[in-house]
């Protein structure tokens, strides 16, 4: 079945893949206010409250919101990322109704009680404390502030201890009032449904949500930068970054080929020069994240304290190697890899629920899997080594390292070793 959209007279779009051979669907809401979209004093407000939404309504407590979802089998959660926000459950095609009036009354009725909010906020503090206590995820933190430097896209989705302890319930209020508008929402549904049944009921539940007019987030601008901690642990955490390249703009798929060639695998150039061969690192990877209009491209390591250094200077030196010249065997290997995740989503209702709910967000539109596998296959050799060679110019990288890191280098010395690194390889 193809995909359907409707977008209703409040200006949420609701769209749905019917995939009448499951006996399950997957539907959500999927809200484009995130961690970028708080003010400074706001910081971990949209992550509070994807957190409140579950803790009690008008007409449902939070242990009934837990026990009816669980009474018919299903699961209901949330995710807050930087740009957005979902609410999503997965049940039985029978009980897509009550899914769907769970949702809805989490999002337009819940009470954010101050007993429930003290206590929430005190969960929360000990989900920062052990983000704090986990190098290898608070260097992500330090790697994302420092590329956007005062910037909300900049700060981290928990926000601090701080931030969070001074909401209240009004504040809740008047973030979701806010941000939570039809026109910066989503209901997405794939598995065994129907189109017009779920707008039918979508048009009842949510008549009267978001009817304010949408906040745009500022504008990301990426700068760069350094932020190192010292810490006694074993191993060094290290993320490199560079520019990256926003999800709408005509090379995104060419950054997302020379992530996987340089570190998508066991088979990416990275593993197997500094891991495999040269033996200077338990793990690293290659990312590139796409934003509305930013993006940021990077390189992950965990390392011991000897062998840092190195493991810095031998990724600038691969990625400059690779933006002489990649192998048409390498991009092809990289393509395989984004079709078949593709592919793969359209077994899963979540995955696929997900993926549509993005599309519309983030590009206003569907995208038909033919236009993603043509773009994808349209990547040539020469427009991943063009990519990475604005990589290796770059006069901006970021770089954030936590652990046993005296020998990694400062950033300053990265950018002008990636010049002699792109000598040495021409």
């Amino acid at each position: 079945m193809a995909v359907e959209v409707t977008k209703l007279e409040n200006g949420i779009t609701v769209v749905t893949h019917s995939m009448p051979h499951l006996a399950s669907a997957a539907l959500g809401v999927w809200v484009a206010a995130g961690s970028r979209s708080e003010a400074a004093d706001e910081n971990g407000i949209s992550h509070l409250l994807e957190h409140m939404a579950f803790k009690g309504t008008k007409k449902r407590s939070a242990k009934d919101i837990a026990e009816e979802i669980e009474n018919v089998g299903g699961e209901v959660n949330a995710a807050t990322s930087i740009e957005s926000t979902s609410y999503y459950a997965r049940v039985l095609a029978g009980d897509v109704p009550l899914a769907l009036d769970i949702l809805s009354d989490i999002l337009q009725n819940s009470l954010f009680e101050p007993d429930e909010l003290d206590r929430e906020k005190h969960v929360i503090g000990q989900e920062i404390g052990a983000a704090l206590d986990a190098p290898e995820d608070f260097v992500f933190d330090m790697f994302q502030q420092a590329a956007f430097p005062g910037q909300a896209i900049g700060r981290p989705i928990l926000g601090s201890i701080e931030t969070v302890k001074s909401f209240s319930d009004d504040a809740l209020r008047t973030y979701l009032n806010r941000h939570y508008t039809g026109g910066r929402t989503v209901i997405a549904a794939a598995g065994k449904l129907g189109h017009r049944e779920l707008v039918r009921m979508a048009r009842r539940k949510f008549q009267h949500f978001g009817e304010a007019e949408s906040v745009v987030p500022e504008r990301a601008v990426y700068v760069g930068g350094e932020a190192r901690e010292e810490r006694d642990l074993m191993e060094a955490q290290v993320v490199l970054g560079f520019p990256g390249i926003a999800y709408g703009a005509d090379d995104y798929i060419t950054a997302q080929i020379a992530s996987s060639i340089l570190g998508g695998g066991m088979s990416s150039r990275l593993f197997q020069e500094i891991r495999e061969k040269r033996g200077l690192c338990y793990s690293i990877y290659a990312f590139h994240w796409g934003f509305e209009d930013a993006g940021i491209f990077g390189i992950s390591a965990a390392t011991g304290e000897r062998d840092a250094g190195a493991v810095v200077e031998e990724t600038m030196n691969e990625i400059a190697r690779a933006s002489t010249a990649v192998t048409a065997v390498e991009v092809k290997r990289a393509q395989s890899q984004l079709r078949a995740g593709l592919l793969m989503a359209l077994e899963s209702p979540v995955a696929r629920a997900g993926q549509i709910a993005r599309h519309i967000m983030f590009h206003g539109r569907t995208l038909p899997l033919d236009e993603l596998v043509t773009r994808i296959n349209a990547v040539t050799p020469q427009k991943v080594c063009e990519f990475l060679e604005k990589i290796v110019v770059a006069p901006n990288p970021t770089l954030a390292a936590i652990g046993p890191i005296a020998k990694v280098p400062s950033v300053d010395s990265i950018a002008a070793g990636a010049v002699s690194a792109k000598a040495s390889a021409a």
